[in-house]
């Protein structure tokens, strides 16, 4: 049996393509045959919505629903509240009341791990889990990285978007060091990037000088695209939308990376068993 690998991927500024790419990464990752359950932990449910279920509030069940059964101890069913894209992967959806659960966590028991005790109970039926995380530090978030092996950080190439790399990079240390001590930054991911402005670029070389020594700074950069911005609507990814533009082929791309980092450190884990 698979144990999912679990990535969160995170920024507390809004709009620098989280959702885009938990969606396309995802889609991207079940094209190569491996299987794939994208977790939404945004209470504006922007993930749900761009994988074709556009009124998240109608939805009967969401990950809100299965937290409170952790909370509450109740046992939850297999595949409980789970939804199915046609393009191959699975989505555990959100909607607004996930913004009531930031309250409920304030009082629960590990109000940390609460996330994580619940895809204790799905993780073996994936290979990847990717949570989509809202735009705040909050419990929300911190419940995704106390879950997470890894974080993939989407920065905007401009400069307040750079700027607020250094917060979120001591927030993950202080959740390291307090509550999970096996989570890494896997890399840092820089998207809406328009090659035709010097600004863009200059941004661009100034993260990877910057972070580049001690993080990963994916070689892949996702450029800057309407088409991009049009796939919410459409309920589909990138590549049924657009699939020859050029942001289905960074997305391609960025998933070759991911998948040869996780064999890395999957042979790395095997050599440190013998």
């Amino acid at each position: 049996m698979s144990k999912a690998e679990i990535t969160a991927i995170c920024n507390q500024k809004g709009g620098t393509a989280k959702t885009t790419t938990a969606v396309n990464l995802g889609v991207g990752l079940a094209d190569e045959g491996k299987k794939v359950l994208i977790v939404d932990m945004d209470p504006q449910a922007s993930a749900t919505i761009c994988l074709g279920f556009p009124r998240p509030d109608f939805l009967e069940k969401t990950v809100a629903d299965m937290m409170d059964k952790v909370i509450l101890d109740e046992p939850i069913a297999s595949k409980e509240g789970i939804l199915h894209h046609d393009e191959g992967v699975d989505l555990m959806p959100s909607n607004i009341s996930l913004s009531g659960m930031e309250v409920s966590l304030v009082n629960a028991m590990s109000r940390e791990s609460v996330l994580r005790q619940y895809l204790d109970t799905v993780k073996r039926d994936y290979d990847h889990i990717l949570i989509d995380c809202s735009p705040s530090l909050g419990m929300l978030t911190v419940n995704a990285l106390a879950a997470a092996d890894n974080v993939i950080v989407p920065v905007q190439a401009q400069y307040l978007s750079a700027k607020g790399l250094e917060q979120l990079l001591g927030t993950v240390n202080k959740v390291k060091k307090q509550i999970n001590p096996k989570l890494k930054i896997e890399g840092i991911l820089l998207t809406m990037v328009d090659s035709r402005t010097n600004n863009s670029r200059e941004i661009a070389n100034l993260i990877r000088e910057t972070y580049g020594g001690k993080l990963k700074v994916y070689e892949t950069d996702i450029p800057r695209s309407i088409r991009a911005a049009e796939m919410s609507v459409e309920g589909q990814s990138i590549y049924k939308h657009d699939p020859n533009g050029k942001v289905a082929e960074a997305y391609r791309n960025l998933t070759k990376e991911v998948i040869a980092s996780a064999e890395k450190r999957r042979k790395h884990q095997l050599s440190q068993l013998r």
